[in-house]
C-alpha cells in the first residue's frame, strides 16, 4: 500500500515471515492506515534499515515523515497515539487499564517468546522444558482472560495485548504441527483457544496475518537444519 493523505510519508520495513512485523501490520490494518511496505533481507540488510535502527539493526521499523520508530510493540503504541482520532483505539483511556495492558504485552515478549524460541530450537529434554514453560505461561493468559470476562484481552475490541499475542498466533499453531507439541490445549485452555480462533478470523486481519504455508516451510526447514549432522571438513 502506498502512503497518502493525513498519514504523510509512511514506510514499514520488515520481512513477511516475521511475527513481529505482523503486529505492526495488524495495528495499521485496524486503523485503516496506508503505508509503503519495504521487504528486508535478513542476510543483506539495507542501508535504510541500518540507518533507521542503528542500535539493534532489526526489523520492524516504521518510518513516519522521515522519523524511525523501532521495536514492534513500541511501534504499535506509537500508531495508536499518533492516529488516536482513528478508530479503534488500541489502548484504554484509563491509566490503570493501560498499565495492565502494557504488563501483559511485556509478559508475552519477556516470557512467552523466549519459551517459544526454546521449543523451536531445542532438542529432547531442552525442548520439553521449553514446552512446559510455554504451557505454564499460556495458562496464566487463560486466567487473565477468565478474570477479564471479555471477548478480547482489550475488552470487546482487539487491543494492545491481543496484538502482542495475535502477531505470533500463526507461528504458534504452525509450530505445534511441526513439533507435535501441544502448547495451547483446548481442554485446559478453552478461553485462550477460542480467543485464538476468534482473532485469526477477525475482520480485516486475513491479509496481514502470516501465511501458514510460508511459516510451515520456514519452521520445517529450520528444524531440519538443527537436526542435520555437521558437514565434514
Amino acid at each position: 500500500m502506498e502512503a497518502c493523505g493525513e498519514e504523510g510519508q509512511l514506510k514499514l520495513l520488515g520481512a513477511t515471515r516475521s511475527p513481529f512485523l505482523v503486529r505492526v501490520r495488524i495495528a495499521l490494518a485496524l486503523k485503516g492506515i496506508d503505508y509503503e511496505f519495504i521487504e528486508e533481507d535478513f542476510q543483506n540488510k539495507s542501508q535504510l534499515l541500518l540507518q533507521s535502527n542503528p542500535v539493534h539493526k532489526m526489523i520492524p521499523v516504521l518510518i513516519h515523515n522521515g522519523k524511525p520508530v523501532c521495536e514492534s510493540m513500541i511501534i504499535v503504541q506509537y500508531i495508536d497515539e499518533a492516529w488516536y482520532s482513528k478508530a479503534p483505539n488500541l489502548m484504554s483511556k484509563d491509566p490503570y487499564d493501560r498499565a495492565i495492558a502494557r504488563f501483559w504485552s511485556a509478559f508475552v515478549d519477556d516470557k512467552i517468546v523466549p519459551c517459544l524460541r526454546g521449543v523451536l530450537n531445542g532438542q529432547g529434554e531442552q525442548q520439553q522444558k521449553a514446552a512446559e514453560e510455554s504451557v505454564a505461561n499460556f495458562l496464566l493468559l487463560e486466567e487473565a482472560l477468565q478474570t477479564n470476562g471479555k471477548t478480547y484481552f482489550g475488552g470487546d475490541e482487539i487491543g494492545l495485548v491481543d496484538i502482542s499475542l495475535g502477531g505470533i498466533v500463526v507461528f504458534i499453531k504452525t509450530m505445534e504441527k511441526v513439533t507435535n507439541i501441544v502448547l495451547i490445549d483446548t481442554d485446559k485452555m478453552p478461553l485462550l483457544s477460542a480467543w485464538a480462533e476468534r482473532f485469526y478470523k477477525a475482520d480485516g486481519l486475513k491479509d496481514v496475518l502470516s501465511d501458514p504455508a510460508e511459516i510451515f516451510e520456514f519452521i520445517t526447514g529450520w528444524r531440519a537444519k538443527l537436526t542435520s549432522p555437521p558437514a565434514g571438513n
